[in-house]
């Protein structure tokens, strides 16, 4: 059974999100009974909503929104990757209502979507500091370019958990390896990073990918953290964009053929119920 450490639910009626404009094809609500009904059929048995970049001001009802939908009969959530904004003086508060919440697993700051040196402000950089020690984490979702500046972050917050979000987003469809490949070795000799194995059937041709077209950079970016350090994010609905959930999951049990009963538990359940305490 697989834990899903990567679910985007959007309703357009209870939340806004401006960014949807520019992206027709997600622009619909995509509810969780549409998702479950897939993943169920995929053999995911629970899922953690990740923040969606919604209007700043909505940010907080995001949470409760998702937080009540956890608690409906039959629902998959077990808890969620809350929007935060790091930059902001109103951030400890924030932290401390995460820390207060046992549904809140951590936090995610979207990087790609802002300036590549809004995570080297000093404000930005101390609030991060301050999840130490909280048993939240924080997702980084960078483009290539803005890697050194991630990992000049996670260096600066060492008692931080980082999750690398997509496996640090490669140009498949490119066929781009280089100078990601050395960036991924380079950010998975922290220890306090995890890989997270999702969203990269977005990131190739959606006509024409195939389960080898994303070997080079799922097993790179499994071979660089280890096992022990690497969970799996169906990122629905985004991977609708490039075959859908069922594809992106028969394409992983397809990568993972080779390993052992033991390393396929560690990526598609153990790792992440460690991670985030989920029992």
């Amino acid at each position: 059974m697989i834990v899903d450490t990567h679910l985007h639910l959007i309703d357009r009626k209870a939340l806004r999100y401006p960014w949807l404009k520019g992206v027709p094809a997600l622009d619909r609500d995509f509810s969780h009974d549409e998702y479950a009904t897939e993943a169920r059929r995929a053999g995911i048995e629970a899922a953690l909503h990740m923040e969606v970049d919604v209007d700043p001001a909505d940010i907080a009802t995001e949470t409760a929104h998702v937080e009540a939908l956890s608690k409906r009969p039959g629902s998959l959530i077990a808890g969620a990757i809350v929007s935060c904004r790091p930059e902001e003086p109103g951030f400890p508060a924030w932290l401390d209502a995460g820390k207060a919440n046992p549904f809140v697993k951590g936090f995610r700051r979207v990087l790609h979507v802002v300036p590549d040196d809004l995570s080297e402000d000093v404000l930005f950089r101390e609030n991060v500091k301050r999840i130490a020690g909280s048993g939240l984490t924080f997702d980084l979702c960078v483009l290539p370019h803005q890697m050194k500046q991630a990992m000049a972050l996670v260096d600066l917050a060492p008692d931080v958990q980082f999750v690398l979000d997509h496996c640090g987003v490669p140009d498949i469809k490119a066929g781009a390896e280089h100078t990601w490949r050395e960036q991924i070795a380079e950010m998975a000799r922290r220890p306090n990073v995890v890989g997270k194995i999702s969203g990269v059937v977005a990131y190739a041709d959606a006509g024409t990918w195939t389960a080898e077209t994303l070997r080079p950079y799922v097993e790179h970016t499994i071979r660089a953290f280890g096992w022990d350090r690497v969970v799996w994010g169906g990122d629905w609905p985004v991977c609708t964009l490039g075959g859908g959930l069922l594809a992106w999951v028969a394409a992983t049990h397809a990568l993972l053929s080779g390993a052992s009963e033991e390393e396929r538990r560690k990526l598609l359940s153990a790792n992440a119920r460690r991670l985030w305490r989920l029992g």
